[in-house]
């Protein structure tokens, strides 16, 4: 599913199209740190609307949460940078923004009666059926939005939507006729599955080492680096309670539990000694760090080490921050790795290489048998479609993927789709799943069936194409500016 998705994740972007504000229960998920350029209190422009980082964020929980949902949980960070959720994240706020150049240019506002409406039609702002304004005052306190930004999020859509329903798109009968007929056509058809599993392929040494030859400087070895460094272990001192006091007073503001309040000097006071052991270590880390520099340290107290990305004790941090070090600033200042502070030096980098065969041979393997299965299949193909006996079905329309049930549901949509467009009677499909169907149209005739879905295919298909028009349109007349470095 995950393969499929990533193939295809320019069809699953959240777009302005489909506009939503979620956040109750979505909670909030963010990435790292980025540079900006001088704009810095913008993440982007299009043309006079200013799109900020607290939009960029929320945008990304939400995409996230949709996602999130769509796994049944099973979804994290990487999944999320192999779908460039932030990607997804600032094109959905680009697009709006776009839109809403639109609304100005044509004076469009949303009335605090609009707004009100909208608002008191949301049930989760019910209690005993009915809006309830303290409730609504409780969700929003609980979901750590500001009455003012959740407001201002729902005039933005409202005026979104207004927008988009001044262009609303308008199906002809006869459009509607053509697609009914499209779908009324019905196969009745001869077909073969081909898979993997049908292909025995020679895995000796002799034909892997062929095949690797020729792609060798694919497979290459980590970076990995030589380094010394020291440790300094966390500080554990003990403290009176007027030092405690005297911290509590001047930090007080940032010891918060979970619900926002300020946590009461006898249970903070935990936190506090862990807060001064931290900066008390950090503060004597420093001060090795600038002994480590001079030579002043013992030898004895230097350890060595080499690292990967695959072979490291470190942490990613520590990783990165060692991978940027250079012959002539070799000294990483202290970092902390799981309480304690590590400083490094940087004594060799050793560059990527290529991997021998017997190294590379485990990674070689599932390429080599993918390819030449998929190779070998279409040979097979090629040689059987045009006097194979398989399964015979009953008529078929395009619709009826489930009743082909030697197929997943993904690869009998793709091969009815691509059966149903096909000038020929006899052939074979090559599936993105690596099957092979083969296939030899015996009969077909039209059903006497009607589309009398409201959404229907024409309606879509006219819908998509208008909107990609106008998001290229409203590009071309609104210039969109992008601060943000790193998505």
């Amino acid at each position: 599913m995950i393969t499929w998705m990533q193939r295809h994740k320019k069809y699953l972007i959240i777009t302005i199209w489909i506009s939503t504000i979620a956040f109750v229960g979505a909670g909030f998920v963010g990435w790292g740190q980025y540079s900006y350029g001088d704009k810095a209190g913008a993440v982007a422009k299009v043309g006079s609307v200013e799109i900020t980082m607290g939009e960029l964020q929320k945008s990304y929980s939400n995409i996230y949460a949709q996602y999130s949902q769509m796994f049944k949980g099973e979804f994290d960070e990487e999944k999320a940078k192999s779908f460039g959720l932030q990607s997804q994240a600032l094109n959905f706020l680009t697009q709006q923004a776009l839109v809403l150049n639109l609304a100005k240019s044509y004076n469009l506002e949303v009335s605090d009666e609009e707004l009100l409406k909208e608002i008191t039609s949301k049930d989760y702002f019910f209690k005993d059926g009915v809006f309830d304004k303290d409730v609504y005052k409780d969700v929003l306190s609980k979901n750590n939005i500001k009455t003012k930004e959740y407001e201002a999020d729902i005039k933005k859509e409202l005026l979104i939507r207004k927008t988009l329903s001044l262009l609303k798109i308008q199906t002809k009968e006869s459009e509607q006729k053509i697609i009914d007929t499209a779908f009324s056509i019905a196969d009745k058809i001869d077909y073969k599955v081909l898979n993997a599993n049908q292909i025995i392929l020679d895995t000796s040494n002799e034909s892997l080492k062929s095949f690797w030859e020729k792609i060798q400087n694919n497979f290459m070895s980590e970076v990995s680096y030589d380094i010394k460094y020291i440790k300094h272990d966390k500080k554990s001192n003990e403290y009176n309670d007027a030092a405690l006091n005297e911290y509590y007073s001047e930090n007080k503001i940032s010891l918060k539990d979970g619900e926002g309040k300020i946590i009461p000097f006898e249970d903070a006071k935990e936190k506090i000694k862990y807060e001064l052991d931290a900066k008390e270590s950090k503060k004597e880390a420093l001060k090795k760090y600038v002994s480590y520099k001079k030579g002043e340290i013992e030898p004895s107290e230097i350890q060595t080490a080499t690292i990967s990305a695959s072979n490291n004790s470190f942490g990613t941090e520590a990783f990165e921050a060692i991978s940027k070090l250079t012959s002539t600033s070799p000294f990483s200042k202290p970092i902390m790795v799981e309480d304690n502070y590590f400083i490094f030096e940087l004594v060799t980098t050793n560059p990527a290489k290529p991997k021998s065969y017997e190294e590379a041979k485990s990674e070689v393997l599932p390429i080599y048998e993918s390819e030449q299965k998929k190779i070998k299949l279409e040979e097979l193909a090629k040689k059987s479609f045009a006097t194979f006996n398989g399964k015979i079905t009953d008529y078929i329309t395009a619709n009826d993927s489930s009743l082909l049930t030697d197929l997943t549901k993904d690869e009998a949509d793709e091969f009815l789709s691509i059966l149903f467009t096909s000038q020929d009677r006899r052939g074979y499909v090559n599936l993105e799943s690596g099957t092979v169907v083969m296939y030899n149209v015996l009969e077909q005739k039209l059903l006497s069936n009607t589309n009398t879905d409201p959404n229907n295919s024409i309606s879509r298909l006219k819908s998509t194409m208008f909107n990609e028009g106008l998001v290229k349109n409203l590009q071309s007349k609104y210039k969109t500016e992008i601060f943000i470095k790193g998505i």
